[in-house]
């Protein structure tokens, strides 16, 4: 029987509902949520988290991203997918599976550039099954841990700034930066990692380590503006909301996922009010504590 404890979404959870803020408004200025990242303006520094294979099609989800101003990012599905995706307009990351077949991740790469995506990122851990040492299929598909020498191939062939996702050690975080990537995702893929330390909890430990000049995103357990501010503070410079998104996109469309992802930038802003937070750069991490009587 599997050990209920074991699950790291709910340790993920457990953690992030143990940091509390304190108010610091003497002073304060209406702040503001707007981002620079890679070289772009955005409204948020809210991302729409990598979904895949979503019911009524992927195009839609990228949409609200743009409606809400916003970055969206895309998992798994064909290049035709990505192509309705990037038409919408939204500024779009393709994060592409760890397949053993390298022609399918050159094949998604190349069209990725070639057809305007903003940047591109590879599944780090996703590769190896749950509950044993054998490499798994996802949908059909054969996958495979890249070595160090193909994935800094992939960072080259690729011509655009490329993430490594689920990403969940300082050791894997340097080695990203000194292999070429533009930044990593921090995150457990959804409890593909049994037992794994909440994302948020290494943030400042990794960016202490990465410095400032390398981008890190919070991913996994990202439930409101709230967790966003917590996730920020922590040394985040974007956050993604993955799973929060579904059901309103189920329910609403493109316009779902944009008043989701508004309101949630409006419980960021009102945080970052609260702790005299002007602007996003300028989250100050004393402001978060251990509640540890939780």
């Amino acid at each position: 029987m599997k050990n209920p404890n074991a699950n790291s979404d709910l340790i993920a959870r457990k953690y992030m509902d143990s940091l509390v803020i304190e108010e610091r408004v003497l002073g304060a200025v209406r702040p503001s949520s707007k981002v620079i990242f890679l070289g772009k303006e955005f409204d948020t520094p809210i991302m729409a988290g990598a979904l895949s294979h979503l019911k009524n099609g992927m195009a839609p989800y990228a949409e609200g991203a743009r409606l809400a101003g916003a970055v969206a990012c895309i998992g798994m599905g064909d290049n035709k997918t990505l192509g309705e995706c990037i038409d919408t307009g939204a500024d779009v990351i393709k994060i592409i599976k760890p397949y053993a077949d390298r022609e399918e991740i050159f094949s998604r790469l190349q069209y990725a550039r070639e057809h305007g995506a903003l940047a591109v990122g590879l599944d780090g851990g996703h590769a190896i099954k749950e509950e044993s040492p054998e490499f798994d299929t996802i949908v059909g598909c054969p996958m495979k841990l890249p070595t160090l020498e193909e994935m800094k191939e992939y960072i080259s062939f690729a011509g655009l700034p490329f993430f490594i996702k689920d990403i969940l050690s300082v050791r894997d975080a340097v080695l990203a930066k000194e292999i070429g990537a533009a930044g990593v995702i921090v995150g457990h893929h959804h409890n593909l990692m049994r037992w794994a330390t909440p994302p948020v909890y290494l943030m400042k430990e990794i960016r202490k380590a990465v410095g400032d000049d390398f981008i890190l995103i919070a991913d996994g357990g990202i439930e409101d503006g709230f967790d966003a501010f917590k996730a920020l503070a922590m040394g985040a410079d974007m956050v993604c909301v993955g799973r929060a998104l579904m059901p309103p996109y189920i329910k609403e469309g493109a316009q779902g996922v944009a008043n989701t992802i508004r309101t949630m930038n409006d419980e960021l802003l009102s945080m970052m009010f609260r702790t005299a937070s002007a602007d996003v750069r300028n989250i100050d991490p004393t402001v978060i504590h251990e509640g540890w009587w939780l």
